[in-house]
């Protein structure tokens, strides 16, 4: 029986609010208890990724062992993150997320490299993979699963690509509103994946001659190492590769999990509507992501007991492909369903952040002017509001919609449609975000030395940020040397920010 003085209950009357400090712009009301927030994180962190990652986690490991391992060890890095920047959040209050924290630690050119990284190269290559990922499970229902596939499954995903920013152009508060409806659907489809598991497993042990699934479960070692399908068709054996070898694959396929747990770094936004995130926020935090974990490793584990082996590594539709081949063509349709309605809510969330986003940064001089406008198309007004009165906020709380942000974002996601897969594209998107994670949380251990009397409402211990730092650093450097185009096309993304930066600088200096 919970007592009534549970943080689960949080019957006691709210504390008043913190003193506001300078730059402290968050203005939402406090009203939400320790339980709202812990649903708050599922419905961020989970998302598409665990319906479409295991098959570019299993590609980089040698046994479905490993890879179930690989799934653990990305929960825990979410869950050291999390806290990590819930405490950030909470000594730094405000709103602008890790590139504030970065300013705030290494300079203003450090937070608006993170901003510049994550709308030129993390939330463009977010929303392809996103389109992809639609289009695979499609194919995927009907019996398609291809390593590389034609570039009708590009077009196609240009396709889902331009809809989606259409449906955020007209309205933004359209698309926001199926908001909950999306977190039912995902929560659901994988509520009936671990059912679908389960009844698979307890048939078998009732009668071993009766086997719904992939047989491999019960034939094979989980641990054993067994060559790897490759993207291109290839295999690949693991009693010849090196260790140095073994951890670029491990760091690529970590990438393909974290890809699944992204969201995990808003824990900061849950603490601004927590009645008292002090206490709230480390419980929503401790309980939200270990069940965020067993829900991964048990989908994942799914997977193995309903798919032969060999299929799991060529699949970008795990899910779909799983149910398939469980309960045939029929029920696989309804599946893809499913799990397409809430790719599509994600790319409807990630296209109207990405959104926002790019109006922030152009509204502190970041980016050019007209990628702040709102309900413009270039410099002609379609909307019927008054945008430029009322202010950006304020237009796209109402309904507006920052087209030309939108146009934008579209632009770059097109490109890495054309350019890439989604595996490379995992390992692109996860060396954007972790770089800045990295420095994020490293920055986090600099201020408990730099600034030891800043006040921490939330303050991990220290080994928290520090396990996070270890592994995410040794990550970034790994995963980079093992996928060098990647690493050499942010580099290039970097330096072109860097000097967009500077020349911006110098040009407002010379106005003022």
């Amino acid at each position: 029986m919970v007592s009534e003085t549970s943080p689960l209950l949080d019957n006691a009357p709210p504390p008043p609010a913190p003193p506001a400090r300078d730059g402290d712009s968050s203005t939402f009301a406090r009203r939400l208890s320790a339980l709202d927030g812990f649903a708050l994180l599922i419905s961020i962190v989970i998302g598409s990724g665990v319906f479409s990652s295991p098959g570019p986690v299993d590609a980089n490991v040698p046994s479905p062992g490993a890879a179930l391992l690989v799934w653990l060890l990305g929960g825990v890095l979410a869950w050291t993150g999390a806290l990590t920047m819930a405490g950030l959040g909470t000594a730094l209050p405000g709103d602008g997320g890790i590139q504030r924290y970065l300013a705030h630690v290494y300079g203003e050119w450090v937070g608006f490299l993170a901003a510049w990284s994550w709308i030129v190269a993390v939330m463009p290559a977010t929303l392809a993979i996103l389109c992809i990922v639609f289009v695979e499970s499609v194919y995927s229902s009907l019996g398609v699963n291809d390593a590389a596939p034609p570039i009708t499954h590009k077009l196609l995903s240009l396709a889902v690509l331009v809809v989606v920013s259409t449906a955020n152009s007209i309205s933004t508060k359209t698309s926001t509103r199926l908001g909950n409806f999306f977190v039912a659907v995902k929560l659901l489809s994988i509520f009936l994946l671990i059912v679908a598991g389960l009844t698979v497993v307890f048939i078998f042990v009732g009668n071993h001659d009766r086997d719904l699934g992939g047989g491999d479960w019960h034939r094979k070692g989980w641990f054993d190492a067994r060559p790897t399908t490759m993207p291109d068709g290839s295999h690949f054996d693991w009693s010849k590769a090196t260790t140095w070898e073994s951890l670029g694959f491990y760091c690529a396929a970590l990438y393909g999990a974290l890809w699944a747990y992204s969201g995990w770094d808003k824990a900061n936004y849950v603490a601004a509507e927590l009645r008292n995130p002090t206490k709230q926020l480390p419980l929503a935090i401790n309980t939200a992501i270990p069940t965020i974990i067993v829900c991964y490793v048990a989908a994942n584990a799914v997977y193995y007991v309903l798919l032969p082996w060999k299929i799991v590594s060529i699949t970008d539709a795990a899910a779909v492909t799983a149910v398939t081949h469980f309960l045939g063509k029929g029920v696989a349709y309804f599946a893809t369903v499913l799990i397409c309605l809430v790719v599509l809510g994600s790319a409807l969330g990630n296209s109207f952040v990405v959104g926002r986003m790019t109006v922030a940064a152009s509204n502190k001089t970041w980016l050019p002017s007209f990628l702040g406008t709102i309900g413009q198309i270039g410099p002609w007004k379609v909307s019927r509001g008054d945008a430029e009165d009322e202010g950006a906020d304020a237009a796209m709380d109402r309904g507006e919609s920052p087209i030309n942000a939108l146009v934008l974002s579209t632009i770059l996601s097109a490109v890495y449609i054309l350019g890439a897969n989604m595996r490379i594209l995992l390992t692109f998107n996860g060396l954007g975000e972790y770089t800045f994670f990295f420095l994020t949380v490293l920055g986090e251990i600099i201020l408990r030395w730099r600034e030891p009397d800043l006040q921490r409402p939330v303050k991990p211990f220290i080994l928290v940020p520090i396990v996070f730092a270890l592994i995410s650093g040794f990550v970034v450097v790994r995963g980079a040397i093992f996928a060098p185009v990647q690493a050499a096309v942010l580099i290039c993304i970097w330096c072109a920010g860097m000097l967009f930066y500077f020349a911006g600088r110098r040009w407002f200096e010379r106005r003022a």
